[in-house]
């Protein structure tokens, strides 16, 4: 009989909810069936932890007095530039950002140590930042410049927002070329030298909800070790790609928006990274819990490696140059095996996401349900899914005439 998830949280609230990861699930189903195995649990928690580019915080600093105006100026946060086209003291960080004397054109591809993923991992981890910033000055804004410390306690509101989380499934990213080239998959050795992949596989959030069914904007999340909730489709969100007869997309698909309060979250939970010759990013832990609501949603979350497949993506030439098609395909079981073979050649594969950060996510969440301290929200509108038409479009460019 199908349950809501009103009644989930009631038995969540009385200590009496069933909980189980998205690991256990796959035997629970495959002993009992999804039928069954819908009556008796309630929820399935997911999980994953890899870098998510498309991610950053804002804050609002609080006025100086005398005040100053830093929106339509220029800000720094431990010489990291922000967007400051917002008010007086709101400001933006983006987890790629750059500072203007990193060495980024430097003959050996090794620059990208500190970036805004770093100031953003600094400041959950209690740091101070040096804030400076300059501004144009006006009768009600006099002051033009300010050079301070400063970090997440002074601030009156930090808030990690990240237009692209999340991504339902991946490429698989190798090197057709004779050099070794740098990308945002890491390092890619010449002539299929290596392959390496980005997804949690059968503990990623969205594999187990192919179809949106119980993830949507308003659900409530594990996000960088605090809470947080999914605001909106992540950019990209592409579900219209080929599918598998389980439903699962066979190449990058749905992504999610999602939001929370920067002070509760923890750096073991949000850290930055540096990808050599590429640049900076965040690496961010996110959990979903997904509502047994009945055996269809049930049958969705037994999906195990073998029945997830992603696309192995050329990165010296076919991704650059967006030439359609994959060199192959393969199963989350063979890349977490070590290798693939491709072409009848062995290849070692490598995960630029943390399975075992995953699972951690994913028994925490679930902890934090069983305790009763987490409990699960109603989606106050689904995601775009397959019907909605939605596919990803490149740019269209137009030529601008010289005048």
């Amino acid at each position: 009989m199908p349950k809501t998830i009103q009644e989930i949280n009631e038995k969540i609230k009385s200590g009496k909810a069933v909980v189980v990861t998205a690991e256990e699930i796959i035997d629970i189903v495959h002993k009992k069936g999804a039928k069954r195995a819908a009556a008796e649990v309630d929820v399935v928690t997911t999980g994953t932890f890899g870098p998510m580019c498309s991610s950053g915080a804002y804050f609002n600093l609080g006025h100086t007095k005398p005040r100053i105006k830093i929106g339509g100026g220029t800000c720094t946060l431990n010489d990291v530039p922000c967007y400051t086209g917002l008010a007086a003291v709101d400001i933006f960080i983006g987890a790629t950002a750059l500072p203007d004397n990193d060495p980024r054109n430097a003959v050996f591809p090794g620059a990208f140590k500190y970036g805004g993923g770093h100031v953003i991992e600094d400041l959950v981890a209690g740091k101070s930042v040096r804030l400076k910033a300059t501004a144009y000055g006006t009768n009600c804004y006099p002051r033009r410049e300010l050079d301070t410390w400063i970090s997440l306690k002074d601030m009156n509101e930090a808030v990690l927002f990240n237009p692209r989380n999340c991504y339902q499934n991946y490429n698989v990213a190798v090197n057709l070329s004779d050099k070794v080239i740098y990308t945002y998959m890491g390092r890619l050795q010449p002539r299929l030298g290596n392959a390496n992949y980005c997804s949690a596989g059968q503990l990623s959030p969205l594999l187990n909800d192919p179809y949106y069914k119980t993830i949507g904007i308003g659900t409530r999340i594990f996000l960088g070790g605090g809470e947080g909730y999914i605001v909106w489709n992540g950019t990209q969100h592409n579900p219209s790609v080929k599918r598998g007869d389980n439903g699962v997309p066979r190449a990058g698909a749905g992504t999610l928006a999602v939001i929370g309060d920067l002070k509760q979250m923890s750096p073991a939970w949000l850290k930055g990274a540096s990808f050599t010759g590429y640049g900076c990013t965040l690496t961010v832990g996110i959990g979903i819990p997904i509502p047994l609501l009945n055996e269809e949603i049930a049958q969705y979350t037994a999906v195990r490696d073998e029945d997830i497949y992603a696309p192995v993506v050329d990165y010296s030439k076919g991704y650059p140059e967006l030439i359609p098609g994959a060199i192959a395909e393969v199963s989350y079981a063979q890349l977490k095996s070590g290798f693939i073979t491709i072409e009848g050649k062995k290849i070692p594969t490598g995960g630029i996401s943390s399975y075992s950060k995953a699972r951690e996510i994913a028994r925490l969440l679930k902890e934090r349900i069983l305790a009763g301290r987490f409990l699960l929200t109603q989606p106050v509108a689904p995601l775009p899914s397959v019907e909605s038409g939605i596919t990803f479009k490149t740019l269209n460019e137009r030529p601008v005439k010289p005048k």
